[in-house]
């Protein structure tokens, strides 16, 4: 818990300035989540959050890193492993694929997942 208060988090639209800039995205969504509907960006890797711990080392300490999921929380604990394994360009994106998915950033596959609550809620769509 203390570890994760030194992750430094992004909102999606400065994710978007970092890719551009050639930064890696280190998506931690589980495999099946990742099928269905994925980031549209040149430089990502996915290491689902299952299998981190046996797998960071392939992420290069090197590079700036945005650790992605689908809301958030994931890939806040997985900067934090990071970040305690010693990298020092890891920087967590908030709210994950949703708002990625909100603001219409590049996605391949049925974003209807992570919109359908949001858009067909039933509601007014002020109040929740």
């Amino acid at each position: 818990m203390e570890n994760q208060t030194l992750v430094k988090e992004i909102c999606t639209t400065t994710t978007q300035e970092w890719v551009a800039n050639g930064a890696l995205l280190v998506d931690v969504r589980e495999t099946e989540e990742v099928a269905e509907l994925s980031y549209d960006v040149p430089n990502i890797m996915h290491i689902p959050l299952t299998q981190f711990e046996e797998r960071f080392s392939e992420i290069p300490k090197d590079k700036e890193v945005v650790m992605v999921c689908k809301s958030g929380g994931r890939s806040l604990r997985a900067a934090g492993v990071l970040i305690n394994h010693g990298y020092d360009k890891v920087v967590n994106m908030q709210h994950g694929m949703i708002r990625w998915a909100q603001k219409g950033f590049p996605t391949k596959g049925n974003t209807a997942s992570v919109l359908g609550n949001t858009q067909d809620s039933g509601c007014c769509g002020k109040c929740c």
